[in-house]
């Protein structure tokens, strides 16, 4: 006979995900994780229920990235993890602490080496997210559940942060299950090496050039206060990689305009003799495939001494919390002079690569103008990988921590949509950008937007396709194939669901005006712009260096 209430292994996974302070799951229900849901539904844990198991597990992301919480995806077995696996990969690219927790057939129908076609079974479902997590566990009995699951969210959320995968037995869900044991937390203390620390003060200090370069760790690590009082005593530009933008204010004398990818921006980095590398591991998107040369002399604050070392080694690694060493790095640094300086010569840099936006491409520049017009300030912004999206990616203003979901860790079509449930479900107000391909991956999800009233504005930028590609293909000089693409009515197909939604041509008066209603409503819409641009110099076919 089963146990009931809390005294089951579903009970005792519920609980495990209190203790770490979850309040929001996205998931798919399947024949073998149902008790998970009945019994989350007895906790105060709201469950999302999406559409495809991909979309459960970008929606984790989403919310992982707009609140810095673990988000937490609940999914069924077999083909129902497997679903999973691109977005988890964006979460591990992303470094974004996300929990997949699946079940896998029941361990009384199991032959060990043997599958015996049991549904929905794989020989070694933990096996598969093996690439793509930052660790994956399988519970070997029902009394561990919550000792498993406990440990596994600490594991996604210690930095760096990630994906973790954990498998339960579907009979689990249902067994009997002892109380768990207290939680064993063990805290990871790095100590950064005090003659390290002064080797590093005093070549910043003694430095011409200085420049300090921000990532995603540093975002995530709340670095942007010290970082940005750093940067100012030192006199030195800040640049952001994709994760970090927002990390600083727009208006911070220090923020050098976005991306590096521009040759206006790359010249910071040229002339720089001595860089501080701040959460970041030098990814080939950001210095376009390690055509950047290494500086002079680089000084690196990482939590992972390899992530941090990877790329460009550098000449003084400070182990630690980036806003910890950060903090410990500026104490007692002598204030120097060129401030005003700096700030005169990088607000004349963002004004040149304004003018290149409006030369090269006037559409791009009045979609940049009519998002900083008029979204709301609490809006977070989501880009899909799409032409629009890489512009947003490169030269939108962002204006706070956490107030942009890019998908340029992977790279990861489709993910844009989806990870705005996500975000709606956290953060509030959440506005998707992406094209008429992406978009389609997770179309069914305006079921899930309007079941529950998630305020999404979902901005599709239709170009008839798959415009980046088709850009490739003309500038190689070979015909379009694959590229141009019957796409749907899609304000139709909106309405169908019950969701407003409205059509435009380009991004003049009539997209603000739908834009900033549609943004100010409680409820799912969308906005479809026929429009297509080409891309930015941040994408690949147009980098500037050789």
């Amino acid at each position: 006979m089963a146990a009931s209430g809390g005294r089951t292994g579903g009970g005792r996974l519920a609980d495990a995900l209190c203790e770490l302070e979850v309040d929001r799951v996205f998931g798919l229900p399947g024949v073998h994780n149902l008790p998970a849901w009945n019994a989350l539904s007895e906790r105060a844990i709201r469950l999302f229920g999406v559409r495809h198991e991909q979309s459960a597990a970008f929606a984790a992301d989403g919310y992982a990235r707009a609140t810095g919480r673990l988000g937490v995806a609940l999914v069924t077995t077999g083909p129902g993890a497997a679903n999973t696996l691109a977005a988890v990969g964006e979460a591990q690219a992303s470094a974004s602490p996300v929990l997949v927790i699946a079940t896998d057939v029941p361990s009384t129908l199991r032959t060990p080496g043997v599958v015996r076609g049991v549904l929905h079974e794989t020989s070694d479902q933990q096996a598969m997210f093996a690439p793509v997590t930052k660790a994956a566990f399988t519970v070997e009995d029902p009394d561990d559940i919550a000792r498993v699951v406990r440990r596994a969210g600490r594991v996604a959320r210690r930095p760096q942060s990630g994906p973790v995968y954990v498998g339960i037995p579907a009979d689990f869900l249902t067994a009997p299950a002892a109380d768990p044991l207290p939680a064993d937390v063990t805290e990871v203390i790095h100590r950064v090496d005090v003659a390290d620390l002064l080797q590093a003060r005093e070549l910043l200090s003694t430095a011409r050039r200085p420049l300090i370069w921000a990532g995603g760790g540093a975002l995530r690590a709340g670095a942007g206060e010290p970082l940005g009082a750093l940067a100012e005593c030192l006199a030195a530009p800040i640049v952001t990689t994709y994760a970090a933008r927002g990390i600083v204010p727009p208006d911070h004398p220090c923020r050098a305009p976005n991306p590096v990818h521009t040759p206006e921006v790359g010249a910071l980095w040229d002339e720089a003799d001595v860089v501080l590398a701040v959460g970041t591991d030098f990814d080939g998107m950001m210095t376009q495939n390690w055509r950047m040369p290494k500086p002079p002399t680089l000084i690196s604050i990482n939590i992972d001494p390899v992530d941090g070392a990877k790329n460009y080694v550098p000449d003084v690694q400070l182990t630690g919390d980036a806003r910890e060493v950060t903090e410990q790095l500026a104490l007692g640094m002598p204030r120097r002079q060129g401030l005003r300086e700096l700030s005169r010569r990088l607000a004349d840099i963002e004004t040149r690569v304004r003018r290149r936006i409006r030369r090269e491409e006037p559409q791009a520049a009045e979609f940049l103008s009519a998002l900083a017009e008029t979204l709301p300030d609490e809006a977070v912004l989501v880009s899909d990988m799409c032409v629009a999206g890489y512009w947003i990616g490169g030269f939108y203003r962002v204006t706070a921590p956490r107030k942009l979901a890019y998908p340029m860790g992977w790279g990861t079509l489709g993910f844009g949509f989806p990870a705005s449930l996500g975000v709606a479900a956290g953060a509030g107000r959440a506005v998707c950008v992406t094209g008429d391909g992406g978009f389609l991956y997770g179309v069914g999800e305006l079921a899930t937007a309007m079941q529950e009233k998630l305020p999404i504005t979902v901005v599709v930028v239709d170009d008839g396709g798959y415009g980046m590609l088709r850009y490739d293909q003309t500038r190689a000089g070979l015909p379009h194939e694959g590229v141009d693409l019957v796409t749907p009515d899609f304000v139709g197909l909106a309405k169908s669901f019950g969701v407003h939604a409205d059509r435009v041509d380009g991004f003049g008066r009539a997209f603000r005006r739908r834009l900033r209603e549609f943004t100010r409503s409680d409820e799912p819409n969308l906005l479809v712009v026929g429009a297509e641009m080409a891309p930015p110099l941040n994408t690949s076919p147009r980098w500037y260096r050789d």
